[in-house]
Order: C-alpha cells, then structure tokens, then sequence
C-alpha cells in the first residue's frame, strides 16, 4: 500500500490543532475499518497505523520544537516498534536522551504527552536517559525486549544508535540467558491465561498458540541470529519457506480477530469475551444461523492456536539446541528406522514416513512400548507434518495403518502419551474423517469449557488414570479393573461426541460412526455394537441420575431395561463419569458422584435380581422401620412407645424416600420438638450423598417452596435437589440438598444465619426477602427462551421437565407458578449446566391427582410466560 497516495493519510503540517487532530484520527480510522471490511491484507492495515501514528508523532515533536533539543530522540518500542498497531493496541514510546533532561526538556515532554491524552491516543511512554535504559533492561526482561524491538522516530540518530550498541553488546542479555527468560516467561504466560488456550473466552495474545508466542520466536531469533524477520531464518535452516508462511497465515488469522475485537470494543482488549464474540465473528463476515457464526468464528482461532503451538513448539526445541547446546549424546536404537535421542523419539530415515504412511502410527506405538521416551524430537516432528500435509487419502483407509492405530489402543500405554500426541500433532485427524471436522469444534455455552477434541481427550485421560486414582474415582478405579477389553471403553470415548456440529442428534450420529469404524477395523459384531451402544447412550446415565428420581423403583427398571447386563453398565459408568470430570473443571462434585454412585449399585442390585422380580416396596419399608428402631433404641435411647405416635403421622412414602440415617435424625429431632406453631429447621454438615441437607418441618403451605428457596437463594448456594412430603395431619417433612457455589458443603459460618433466615421466612410466608442478585456478565450473551415438556409417569403425579436460561431467582418463581395453579410439589430435581437450568418437578392437584391437558397447558402457559427472558 502506497502511503504518500492515500489523502486520508496525509495530515498537513499547518493545522496541527487538537480539534483537528481529532477528526483526522476519526477519519483515519473509519478509512482503515472500510479497508478491513473490504479484505484488505490485515498485515497492510497494521503497518499503515503504525506508518500513520509516526507520522503524526514526528510531526507533533517538531511543532513542540523538541527536535531543536540535538541530545532527544524519540522511539517506537515493543509491539509499536516492530511497526504493528491495531486500533486500540497501546503506542509504546520511549524519550531518549544521552545526558540528563533539562528543565525545559522536560516541559515540551510532558506538552507532547499532555497532547496526545487529549487526542484520546493509548500511550505507554517513558523517559530515560541511555544509562537508565541499560540499568533497568538488565534486570527486567520485559523492558529490554521492548528496547530489543526500538525503532527511531525523530530526533538525535546518534543517540539511537547509542542505545543499540549498548543493548546488542553480547553483555547486554546474552543469548543464552534471554532464551530460557522468554521460556520461563511464555510458560507463566500460559499458567495465567488457563495454560492450553481452549478456554471459553481466550485470550487471542497471551494464551497458548496466540500472537505472544509467534513474537517470543521472533525475540528469541532477533536476540541470537541478529534476524529482523523470520523470514532470516529460513536462511540458517531453522524454519522452512513453508513453516514461515504458516506463521504469516496464522499471525495474519489471529491479527484479523484481534483487529475487529478492538473495533467492536472500542478499547485494547485480547480476551475474546462472551459479550463480544458475536459482534466480532459478523465484521470478520461469519454468518449463519443462531450460534453458527460464533462456532466458526471460535473453529478457525482454535485451529489457528494449534498450528502456533505445534510451530512454537518444534522451534523452541531447536533453538535450546542451538543457544544452549543442549545437544544429547545418548542414543538407543530401536530398529532400522527409530531410535531413542536423549529421552525423545527420533526417525534416523528421512522421508520415510511419506514412503511408508504406517510408521506414523508405528512411531507411536515405540512410544508406548519404551516409557523413557516423553516426547517427540524436532527433526521427527518437521518429518510428521511434512508428512502429514502430503496425504492424499485417510490414514484408515490403509490396512497396515489399521492394523497399527489397534495396536496402539489395546496397548496398556496406549491411551497415554502416544493419544496425547497423535492429538496434539494432528494425526488423529488424519487417520478419522469425522475426527477432522471436531478439531477447534466449540460450543457456544457455559457448559463445555473445551473444543470437542480437547473435551474428548481430556476425557481418554480421565479413563486412562482411573488405575492409578483410587482416591478420586474409587469406583470407577474398581470397575475399570474388571473390564475384560477396555479398548471398547476407549474407542467408544473418541466418538461419543464425534457428530458434534452436525444436523441431527449427535449420540445417534455417532454410533452409526463407531460401528463403520469398528468392523473396518475387525472387531466382532458384538463388540461394534457395544461401541456404538455406548456412544449413542453416553448421556443416559447422567441425564436419569441429575434429572430422574432415581428413588422411584420405576425410574430404576426403566435404566435397567436400558442397560441390559452389568457389562454395559460398567463401561456406561465409566464414560459418564469421566465425560462429567472433563466437560469443565467445576462440574464433578461429590453430589454428582454420590448421584452416580446410587443409580449404579441401585441398577446392580436390580439386574442381579432380575428385571422380572421386582423389590417389595412394603418389605423395604417395613425393613428401613425396623433398622431406624434399632438403632434410635441402641444409640439414642429412644423407645419403640415414644416413636409410635409420631410415625404414625408420616405416610408410608416417607420411610421409602428417606434412607435409615436420615429418619433417624429427623426422628430425634422432632420428637424434641414441642411448639407445633413453629417451624424446625435441620442442617447437616455432611451427608453421605455429597451435599448439605436442609430438612424443613412445617404446617404445609403452598408457598413453602419458593419461600425456601428465596433464602437458600440470598446466601448464595445452589438447590441441588428437593423431596417435598406431607404428612397425614399436614406438616411438611421436606429436605432440600444444597451445595456452595464452589460445590462443597455449606460454610460453616452460614448455618445458623440461613436456618434463622429459612425459620423467620416461614413464620412470616407473607413476606419474602428476595435480594436482587445482578445476572452474571459472562451468562447476559446466552439468553434462550425456555423449553416446558410433560414426561410420562405410572403414578396420579406429573412429571414437568423445564429447561431455562439460569437466572437468579429462577426455583422461587417457578415455585410461585405451582403455588398461582394450586399445584402441591412431590420432588424437585436441581441441575445447572452452564447458563441452563435443567430442572424436573413431579407435582400433582390439591386433590392428589395428575394434571389433565387443560391443566398442562395452561402450566405451560404460565411458566413460559415467567421464564422468558424478555419478562
């Protein structure tokens, strides 16, 4: 682009005013946005800016007469220096002098910085004299690798020269040294922006793969090689012509987001946060419907940031060989064409992975098979991608491929380092179409936290340590020691979301996927069946644990039916929980894994029985009363007599919905308990099923829900789950589980304020407090209008399945919606997922009947009407 030929550029020399000034920068950049949007090449539009501001300081400092002062010079540093400004990015300027400021100096300095605040410019200036500079560089690597970058703008030429002599002395962070400093500094980089880079809201210049870690090779190879551009290192056999275009293509990809994120913004942002993502992907022209546009937005900087990390790191690797010296003598050969170089694998045959596409994966079983081996070395890994980026067809197409990509499954360390590497270095998706197409695939929710890839190898890994994690996983730990062929768990695992983002439901999709797969690679019929039973029911279990009252012996039979045998409910175990543990780090708690844990053993229970002998639930019941006796008369000194009468208030589905130690502690209790008129409140402080109890006994009243839930609301905990009974004489006998936002039991120091709070609410159901809680910034971009389905149920109850936007408050105004339709609530079963409230209600009429399609529509009504997010 030719600078001198575009007017908008030019600022003249005799209207230097601020109000000038002002709408020349406007102009400029309404000229430079229309220059984006027409797709013009985005490293153009950076230097322009940059070419524009110099021309606006030069000119600046000569109005101010500093360049009469013969000793100042006025520099470009850091990303300004290298000659690259996005519209917000900040103008990092350094006032250099040879010798100490006068007073004058210092006046005309403070004038130009004074004006360029009032041109609402993003400055970051210091003044230094060369001195200072080389004092200060010495001890702070960020301040010398911005003087690394410095760049003369106007004023004294030898006094820039000074500094470059002074900071290219050998003395001056020797090379060595400024090596490992950028690597300490890109690994802590990593540590704080969530170390991998596939967070929800990334940051585009700090995070793993983003634009930092293209500068730190730029630094490295500017502070060893003396190169002012990759393109230099070609020249020393570093980087291939191809490599170097992969850059430019990726820092021009991340450029463009990081431009239009400024745009959008109107301030120097790097994190691409939810409120944002939408109105960046339509200027980069990303269209389609509802989230579409996002998703590709999201799919192209998640692909981008694994080409950046693959190049960083392949480079870093030799560069700690170059500078360091860092060069093994230890080798071990593995056959002809592999060895062992230090403690990474190393192909000695050049081009041997294009001639033969089955040692790519037989490179990984060597890794397997040798635990001394942690990584892959450069030279290999150069060898991989040149390899790779050749291939004409799918690596499963080839049956010595098949043959090898099996062997690495069934090996014991196959799900280990080697599957982190294939994925990691794109030979995953090089070998499974589908695979190909969830690389960077993201969801725009609160619930994944990972790109479905990333998801579903963190969840491989989860599998892969349940051997070695007892202390977590114990019953995973346990049933993964029986599994007889754990490589259908694990290929199950690399396609249960494998149809993500297609039309259709993905389960579904997906087990016609895995079966292909399977008998391609010749497994059994019956195995390929089980891999695609898997896939297509991975969510079966979590969805019946968290949203199904897994207490309705029904429920169980209905599971049981579905699962079979206890072969596919271990392998169903295991995939669930570790699909749980790696959607996001705050999903599993011990609630979810208490949860789990029931519905497991209750199903054991249940196949073992037999699905045709369903339990007795008056034994049970008649069971659970004896024990409770027991141990009340053995540990408690509580008498069969003193009980008597008070059991005999309680209906037969109390004894069958609590377990032994929960009746045994309200029993105590309540027979302690003498003024009627006033509500007890109980909390536990631990429960065996993973959350804190509130058991609330009152005189029923309709409002008795929503009057709970406001309180537990205000100290800031999360429902969880809800038995809402009733006595025969009308008292309610209801436990709400709750965890803290964090998912432990509550804070000690809440206990006795929440019980006084939930007291005092009931005593007074007229008033309710509800403190207005400001909705979370990161969920205000996922608004949905709700969803209200009426389940099949075999008792006079009905089922309500709501799934809505999580808003504060939103249990207190469903309960007020029963409450307005004369509803009484038998059960309530709590699960967020993200910015989604999933929620089961079973309720029934005042007189103790199911709902009739009248009455269902008119709920429906209601609650959409409530639960909208425009309401």
């Amino acid at each position: 682009m030719d600078f001198e030929q575009h007017s908008p550029l030019i600022i003249e020399e005799n209207n230097l005013t601020i109000p000038f000034l002002k709408k020349h920068l406007h102009t400029f950049s309404d000229w430079q946005l229309e220059q984006f949007e027409a797709k013009q090449p985005i490293n153009q539009i950076v230097a322009t800016r940059s070419q524009y501001i110099d021309q606006l300081l030069s000119r600046l400092w000569n109005m101010l007469g500093l360049n009469e002062n013969k000793d100042l010079s006025l520099l470009a540093v850091g990303g300004y220096g290298r000659g690259e400004l996005h519209p917000k990015s900040d103008i990092d300027l350094l006032i250099l002098s040879d010798n100490k400021f006068d007073k004058q100096s210092e006046e005309k300095i403070s004038q130009l910085i004074t004006w360029l605040w009032d041109l609402k410019l993003d400055v970051g200036n210091s003044v230094r004299n060369i001195k200072d500079c080389i004092e200060q560089g010495k001890t702070d690597i960020t301040i010398a690798t911005s003087m690394i970058e410095s760049r003369l703008l106007a004023g004294n030429e030898d006094t820039f020269d000074k500094l470059q002599v002074a900071i290219n002395h050998a003395k001056f962070w020797p090379s060595d040294k400024f090596f490992i400093a950028k690597k300490e500094e890109q690994i802590s980089r990593h540590k704080n922006c969530r170390g991998d880079g596939y967070s929800l809201e990334p940051d585009i210049k700090n995070g793993s793969g983003g634009l930092r870690d293209i500068q730190t090779i730029a630094w490295i190879a500017k502070r060893h090689f003396d190169a002012h551009s990759l393109l230099e290192l070609t020249s020393y056999g570093y980087i291939t012509q191809g490599e170097y275009h992969e850059i430019n293509d990726c820092q021009a990809q991340l450029w463009r987001i990081r431009f239009a994120l400024h745009t959008v913004t109107s301030r120097p942002d790097n994190r691409l946060l939810f409120d944002f993502q939408s109105d960046v992907a339509k200027l980069l022209g990303y269209t389609g419907q509802r989230n579409e546009a996002v998703e590709q937005m999201m799919k192209t900087f998640y692909q981008t940031i694994r080409r950046v990390k693959e190049l960083n790191g392949m480079l870093l690797q030799y560069f700690d060989e170059a500078i360091l010296g860092n060069i093994t003598t230890k080798f071990h050969d593995i056959d002809d064409h592999f060895r062992i170089r230090g403690d990474k694998i190393e192909l000695t045959t050049s081009g041997y992975f294009q001639e033969n596409p089955e040692a790519m994966l037989q490179l990984f079983v060597h890794i397997a098979e040798d635990d001394r081996i942690k990584g892959i070395y450069s030279t290999t890994l150069r060898e991989l991608r040149e390899a790779r980026r050749c291939l004409t067809h799918w690596l499963q197409n080839i049956p010595e491929c098949r043959h090898v990509f099996m062997e690495i499954i069934k090996h014991p360390r196959g799900m280990g380092l080697p599957f982190t590497l294939m994925h990691e270095h794109g030979v995953l998706a090089a070998y499974i179409p589908q695979w190909s197409r969830i690389v960077g695939q993201m969801q725009f929710d609160l619930f994944h936290a990972y790109t479905v890839d990333a998801h579903t190898h963190k969840l491989a890994k989860f599998i892969y340590n349940y051997p070695t994690n007892k202390e977590d996983f114990p019953l995973a730990h346990q049933i993964f020691g029986i599994i007889e062929k754990p490589e259908l768990l694990f290929l199950a695992t690399i396609f249960h979301d494998i149809a993500k983002g297609q039309q259709g439901d993905h389960s579904t999709l997906g087990a016609v996927d895995a079966l292909a797969f399977c008998e391609l690679h010749g497994l059994s019929r019956h195995e390929s069946r089980v891999v695609a039973w898997l896939v297509e029911h991975h969510l079966t279990m979590s969805v019946t644990a968290q949203r199904r009252d897994i207490s309705d012996p029904n429920v169980i039979i209905t599971f049981a039916k579905e699962v079979r045998d206890e072969k596919h409910l271990n392998l169903l175990y295991c995939l669930t929980v570790a699909d749980i543990c790696a959607t996001n780090e705050e999903t599993w708690n011990s609630w979810k894994a208490s949860l789990l844990r029931d519905l497991y053993n209750k199903t054991v229970n249940m196949l073992r029985r037999g699905l045709e002998n369903p339990p007795d639930i008056r034994d049970r019941i008649r069971d659970r009363q004896q024990k409770s006796l027991s141990i009340l008369e053995t540990k408690y000194g509580i008498t069969k007599e003193q009980v008597k009468p008070l059991w005999k208030r309680f209906k037969l589905n109390y004894f069958f919905r609590y377990t032994t130690a929960q009746i045994c502690w309200h029993t105590q209790h309540l027979l302690k308990h003498k003024d009627q008129s006033k509500p007890l409140v109980l909390i536990s402080t631990k429960n065996a099923r993973g959350g804190s109890e509130i058991f609330v006994y009152h005189k029923d009243m309709p409002v008795l829900f929503s009057s709970v839930v406001t309180e537990i609301d205000n100290k800031k905990l999360g429902v969880h789950d809800a038995k809402i009974l009733s006595s025969r004489d009308n008292y309610s006998l209801s436990t709400f589980t709750v965890l803290e936002e964090d998912g432990e039991h509550i804070d000690s120091d809440k206990i006795n304020r929440l019980r006084e709070a939930i007291v005092d609410t009931l005593s007074k159901p007229h008033i309710v407090n509800s403190n207005i809680i400001r909705l979370e910034r990161v969920k205000r971009p996922f608004k949905f209008e709700p969803r209200i389905t009426f389940l099949p149920t075999r008792r006079k109850r009905t089922q309500i399945e709501i799934v809505a936007f999580d808003a504060p408050g939103i249990l207190a105004n469903i309960g007020t919606v029963f409450v307005d339709h004369g509803l009484m609530l038998d059960t309530a079963k709590i699960t967020t997922i993200g910015e989604r409230a999933e929620d089961l209600f079973i309720v029934s009429t005042a007189d103790g009947d199911s709902l009739t399609e009248e009455q269902e529509e008119k709920l429906k009504a209601s609650l959409m009407y409530e639960l909208s997010p425009s309401t």
